[in-house]
């Protein structure tokens, strides 16, 4: 069973590869896998499999795929499972058979990015159910490990989040410094608006219900209700009524996401998910 948005497209292997092959550079240092070479013969060849040894939802497949074919060409990967899959303690998630040096000296890259992006699928698959029953949808943020937003942000969409911005270029987040340092919330959206494209959407974080007015007043794409306990939320989304789509943030957990949800906000923003998600266990076992 899959638990991925339907929408959600595996990432192009032009995009990951780069990644991927950083990332064995980074571990075979100067001299390749010294231990590897210097214990298993070079016509050595192993089948291993992946193995999941936890409950929760696969993410980063093809990364553990180029990890392994990247060390060995001649590896075959045969996936079993599929990123958004439902995984249980001892779940087959792919067969890898080849040179045992090469699956040893990928084991380590391979593990880390399935362990990592499968944690945050995880971590996105639970808010989601706790906020199924309402109209809204768990979002990430920019709180991203350096370089690695692009698929941080993919394990959240196969965990059935959604994507807030990429990074600074693709929409205006006016935030407390910005208005603090422009003069005033009404002074930074005008200057934005007359800055960017017809395109750009413009979102305004506000603390209070007079500062929601204010960005009522102008009008704005999104609104970002900041660190609101769920009365004020709720009357903030009272206030909007559909002019704008309300976002809530700040300090949202697993325990109060649905309460947040109850409120009526549009999506909720969690920047943990994707900054400090625990890891899903997974292995690399001769079985």
């Amino acid at each position: 069973m899959s638990l991925a948005n339907s929408a959600v497209f595996a990432l192009p292997t032009v995009l990951l590869e780069p990644l991927v092959r950083a990332t064995l550079a980074e571990d075979l240092g100067r001299a390749g896998d010294i231990t590897s070479d210097a214990i298993i013969g070079a016509q050595v060849q192993s089948e291993l499999f992946l193995v999941a040894r936890q409950a929760g939802v696969l993410a980063g497949i093809d990364l553990a795929r180029l990890a392994f074919e990247l060390m060995d060409a001649q590896v075959q990967f045969e996936p079993l499972l599929a990123d958004g899959a439902a995984l249980q303690p001892g779940s087959r998630i792919a067969r890898i058979s080849g040179s045992a040096r090469a699956l040893l000296s990928a084991e380590r890259t391979a593990l880390n990015f399935l362990c990592h992006l499968s944690g945050i699928a995880s971590a996105t698959a639970d808010i989601a159910q706790r906020i199924s029953s309402y109209a809204c949808k768990v979002t990430c943020t920019r709180k991203t490990t350096p370089l690695l937003r692009q698929v941080e942000k993919y394990a959240v969409r196969v965990g059935g989040g959604s994507n807030h911005r990429f990074g600074l270029d693709d929409a205006v987040l006016i935030k407390d410094n910005h208005i603090a340092i422009a003069g005033g919330l009404t002074t930074a959206v005008e200057r934005a608006r007359a800055a960017v494209g017809h395109m750009v959407k413009i979102e305004v974080e506000v603390d209070t219900l007079a500062q929601l007015d204010e960005a009522l007043a102008i009008g704005v794409d999104v609104i970002l209700l900041d660190n609101m306990d769920t009365t004020t939320l709720s009357e903030a989304v009272a206030r909007i009524d559909g002019r704008a789509i309300s976002e809530a943030s700040g300090g949202i957990t697993p325990e109060t996401v649905e309460s947040i949800a109850a409120t009526g906000v549009d999506r909720i923003a969690i920047g943990w998910i994707t900054h400090s998600a625990a890891i899903l266990d997974i292995g690399l076992d001769a079985v």
